[in-house]
């Protein structure tokens, strides 16, 4: 009983310290203050980490769709160019046609018998009706072509507005991906924009941090030829801004600064970081070189290039510039040997 009674002030020590707590924490979510012990701007960091990735996504599909208007605006010209071409020689075919048959018309107005007899060299006479005689079956190839041209010309013209149709599919794609790049970047700008300086500085240095289980890459195979070219081109857009949808040479996302590093050693590179992973040989991480192009992400939405020692030239996301960064930054997809 003597114990139970000593008990008894503690316990209600407890139930006090409980409610006053409840009150506290109360009052602080009344005031929107969030305990000490947590981390406030965790989430809004996760945020931005979310829909930065997000907008690489939409930025690769957006460069694809942009990439495939540019195939259809080629191949709608060069249709164009054949519809022209098709069209002159019709017109050409037309204007023998119609000088063959004025010829036929001329020299048939009279009948042959009574040509021959009031001629006054029956010879020449016959001379020109074997040449009436030929042109004739010349009139009837030259047709035959004429038709054949048109049904050529009908072709190119269907097959211009299909491509057509297309392109102004595509033409819609680039900007639906464009718009929802946008989105997605001011959102992030937003949130970045509401953290304290000092937390802004702290997502800038986390946010491409290397990753612990990372093989060593400690020594650099020196690059050569079209390797060391596209290495060099790198490092010297290095400080370059992040600008999404560009491939130089003021500005690039990531998959744009890779075609553009690559074009300088004069290999041409698709447009975007899923294409680029299968642009080459895949190799083990291990045994990555000088020149390499870094997938990261299972889909494949970011792309940068290693340059030795542990370390890839990317362009990171909007407002930070070309950098180096840790090859373990972010999960890697695949190593891709150009």
């Amino acid at each position: 009983m003597g114990s139970h009674r000593r008990q008894a002030p503690s316990s209600g020590l407890d139930r006090g310290a409980t409610a006053a707590v409840s009150l506290l924490s109360a009052a602080a979510a009344a005031l929107g203050v969030a305990p000490a012990m947590a981390a406030p701007h965790d989430d809004t960091r996760a945020e931005v980490d979310r829909l930065y990735a997000e907008a690489e996504k939409a930025t690769e599909a957006y460069n694809k769709a942009d990439e495939r208007a540019d195939a259809l605006r080629g191949e709608v010209g060069r249709a164009q160019d054949r519809i022209a071409r098709q069209q002159e020689r019709i017109n050409t075919l037309r204007e023998a046609l119609g000088s063959l048959a004025g010829a036929q018309y001329r020299s048939g107005g009279i009948d042959p018998a009574l040509a021959l007899l009031f001629s006054e060299d029956p010879d020449d006479y016959l001379d020109k009706a074997t040449a009436l005689d030929r042109i004739g079956i010349h009139q009837a190839a030259r047709l035959k072509d004429l038709q054949t041209a048109m049904r050529e010309l009908a072709q190119d013209r269907s097959e211009a507005a299909e491509t057509l149709g297309e392109l102004e599919k595509s033409r819609k794609a680039v900007a639906a991906h464009k718009r929802s790049v946008e989105r997605k970047l001011a959102r992030a700008r937003q949130l970045l924009n509401s953290l304290p300086d000092e937390e802004r500085a702290a997502y800038d240095r986390a946010s491409r941090s290397g990753r612990d289980e990372m093989p060593g890459l400690t020594g650099a195979v020196p690059a050569s030829g079209r390797a060391a070219a596209a290495v060099a081109a790198a490092r010297s857009a290095l400080g370059k801004p992040y600008v999404w949808g560009a491939a130089g040479p003021g500005g690039f996302d990531c998959s744009g600064l890779m075609q553009w590093s690559y074009a300088q050693a004069g290999v041409f590179l698709p447009r975007t970081s899923q294409a680029q992973r299968v642009a080459g040989r895949q190799v083990p991480l291990s045994q990555a070189q000088p020149g390499d192009l870094v997938t990261y992400r299972s889909d494949a939405s970011h792309v940068g290039m290693y340059v030795g020692n542990g370390q890839v030239i990317h362009a990171p996301y909007p407002g930070a510039p070309v950098r180096y960064d840790p090859v373990g930054m972010m999960p890697v997809s695949a190593v891709t040997r150009v």
